[in-house]
């Protein structure tokens, strides 16, 4: 067989082709030979040369959706905006992000499987935290936000935003988890980073009465 001498497109066309049936037919129900069929003409050999196994896929998906189009990237050279107001731009794009918040729905069932977990918390660790210390600290030296500790709220944001307020990992009805947000919210504004104003609050809210039905 020859060998391929673009690895990375085929690497591209695997998780295109995957992330397109975890949204379709759900992580679970998705087979390595349903991403075969969809690749016409890789081979599963081919598939199992780049990923040994569909956790490794999903994980390499949620890097690459941590990683493309981040909206704290994106809101980072807005010369129209204070920190604070990159902050609450980036969250309100990340709501509206439906993709990456569905595959993340996704993901979230292999929490049996403490390695996707420990990616997942890994990913957010390295791809999100230093962002949000970089705009905390800018909040700080323009004014926007007042906080003694731009570490640690850098480190709790991904971390309470990803794990603590989803239902799948800390089960929560649908009013446990609006009282959870409201707490989110205030602690936040107590420690000095008043991200979410009353639009974040709307979507947010719809947001989880969304997730509260799946």
């Amino acid at each position: 067989m020859a060998r391929n001498k673009y690895p990375e497109v085929t690497v591209e066309r695997i998780l295109e082709v995957s992330g397109r049936l975890f949204l379709e037919k759900g992580y679970e129900n998705t087979t390595i030979q349903d991403i075969v069929d969809g690749l016409n003409g890789l081979t599963k050999g081919a598939v199992y040369h780049h990923f040994k196994s569909k956790e490794d896929i999903i994980c390499a998906l949620s890097e690459k959706l941590s990683s493309d189009n981040n909206p704290l990237v994106l809101v980072k050279q807005r010369k129209d905006l204070n920190a604070l107001q990159k902050m609450r731009e980036a969250v309100k794009l990340n709501q509206r992000n439906t993709q990456e918040k569905q595959l993340h729905m996704e993901a979230l069932p292999l929490l049996k499987n403490p390695r996707v977990f420990a990616e997942m918390i890994k990913s957010d660790r390295q791809n999100l935290t230093p962002l949000w210390l970089d705009l905390i600290e800018e909040g700080i030296a323009d004014g926007s936000i007042q906080t003694e500790y731009p570490k640690e709220i850098a480190e709790l944001i991904p971390l309470l935003g990803d794990v603590w307020l989803y239902p799948n990992i800390f089960p929560a009805t649908e009013e446990e988890m609006l009282h959870k947000f409201l707490f989110f919210k205030e602690m936040l504004e107590k420690m000095g980073v008043p991200i979410i104003d009353e639009e974040l609050e709307g979507l947010i809210k719809a947001r989880i009465c969304q997730i509260s039905k799946l």
